[in-house]
């Protein structure tokens, strides 16, 4: 069997790479390897357990594929010969190539330090609908679960397992839910709204282990504290499925991901690794970063697509951001970039500026939510290094408006003096525009030479 691209992944990543790299080169065969006979929508998992009826309503239709003319092929790709470039499926097909993606994806990481982790029902959450749907089904029955692991995954989770009647427990070690990704006082916003909407939280405190004999009985903490559980979720993290690129002799990085150049190409000629399974950067530090997100993988596939026969210097991928969004009932949180904490800790020198208003006018308006803006700014070049919103629908694209701000390395007088257009029903007014009045709020701290506005 031959092809002229072979991309190894059929999630977001493998089909964004397929489909453009399809529209740049036409005139090119383009062969898609995945494991699963249907694909899930990563980021619409834990919504499944609550919200949505069936794992069926949260796939991705094979049809995005075949209309781009793209061939694709269930199957798993268990070796990979670079210098032949051949690789081999687990029913012995061979695939010769001109070019390759790997797009392998990440995996839930299993904590072997945890005594009781393979105790019967306890879970973890992997982008894989067959294991999935068995943990619906099996969830069915329980009524106490506890959820390990306060990040975006494990909210959600504990969020839509309530929502169907269950009794709720989750777990973090550090002191607020998504600690990670928001500043403390707006981590401890979202303590407050999730235990008001049913969920018992128990966080500052790590798990010890896992109890019961051949199944579940509970867990007990690292302060000697026991909760009773019918079953157990663990959402600690994922880790970068690179198991075959490393048996293939494909050089990855010190945290175990993919080494890839801004083109996405590998060390390995004519090899290419997008999504997250692939090294990445951060933006602002060009630190090796872990951070793994389906919006980070789509544009790294896009970057791929486009430069896997021709290299254009405007097509490079310049590091990860890190945008994020999540809502917990109808409050949702967004995040682009650098918080506070984590620019202090880089040895940024920043000025923060904060403003809360509506995102609806006047306020008085059916659906109006409350909505919170903070900037985070360095002062001598005023360069917007991050931002976070707290507020209603609109705030998934405020959060990435903040990120494009980022990634053009806009300054916070060209925000404090942006054009925009409001209405009542759709955006916040424009005299008390939470983004900009965050602005004005950096724009008072720091030199009004450094900061000044365009002419």
């Amino acid at each position: 069997m031959k092809t002229d691209v072979l991309v190894i992944g059929g999630s977001a990543a493998g089909i964004i790479t397929a489909v453009t790299g399809k529209s740049n080169y036409p005139d090119k065969d383009f062969l898609v390897v995945r494991k699963e006979k249907q694909v899930v929508i990563p980021c619409g998992i834990p919504y499944i357990f609550g919200s949505l009826e069936s794992s069926e309503q949260n796939v991705v239709p094979d049809k995005v594929l075949s209309k781009a003319g793209i061939e694709l092929k269930v199957g798993e790709v268990v070796s990979i010969d670079p210098q032949e470039k051949v690789c081999e499926t687990a029913d012995g097909t061979q695939i010769h190539y001109e070019k390759l993606v790997l797009a392998t994806g990440s995996e839930p990481r299993l904590p072997r330090w945890l005594k009781g982790a393979g105790l019967e029902n306890v879970f973890m959450i992997p982008k894989d609908k067959v294991y999935l749907d068995m943990i619906l089904e099996k969830l069915q029955d329980f009524q106490k679960i506890v959820v390990v692991g306060g990040g975006f995954i494990g909210v959600e989770m504990s969020d839509e397992l309530h929502k169907r009647g269950k009794d709720v427990t989750l777990v973090e070690i550090l002191p607020h839910i998504l600690g990670l990704v928001f500043d403390e006082e707006i981590a401890a916003q979202a303590d407050e709204i999730l235990a008001a909407r049913g969920v018992t939280l128990r966080t500052g405190v790590g798990i010890q282990e896992v109890m019961g004999d051949t199944k579940v009985s509970g867990v007990r903490l690292a302060n000697g504290e026991e909760l009773a559980a019918d079953a157990v979720i663990l959402a600690i993290g994922y880790a970068p499925n690179t198991k075959l690129a490393e048996e293939s002799g494909i050089p990855l990085n010190k945290l175990g991901f993919i080494k890839v150049d801004e083109y996405m190409r590998t060390e390995c000629p004519d090899i290419f690794a997008v999504g997250d399974c692939a090294e990445k950067r951060g933006f602002t530090t060009r630190k090796v970063s872990a951070v793994m997100l389906a919006s980070t993988a789509t544009t790294e596939a896009r970057i791929a697509g486009m430069n896997l026969y021709d290299l254009e210097a405007v097509k490079t991928f310049s590091g990860t951001i890190a945008i994020f969004a999540t809502a917990i009932g109808e409050t949702a949180f967004g995040a682009a970039g650098l918080t506070e904490d984590a620019a202090k800790q880089e040895g940024f020198d920043v000025v923060t500026g904060s403003f809360q208003g509506v995102d609806r006018h006047p306020g008085a308006l059916a659906g109006m939510h409350k909505q919170l803006v903070k900037l985070i700014v360095a002062p001598r070049s005023g360069v917007i290094l991050g931002g976070e919103v707290v507020g209603g629908s609109s705030t998934g694209e405020l959060t990435n408006l903040i990120g494009l701000a980022i990634q053009n390395r806009m300054t916070v007088g060209s925000l404090f003096s942006m054009q925009l257009g409001t209405h009542p029903l759709l955006t916040a007014p424009p005299t008390a525009y939470p983004l900009i009045k965050a602005a004005e709020a950096v724009v008072k701290k720091i030199k009004p030479a450094i900061c000044a506005l365009p002419h």
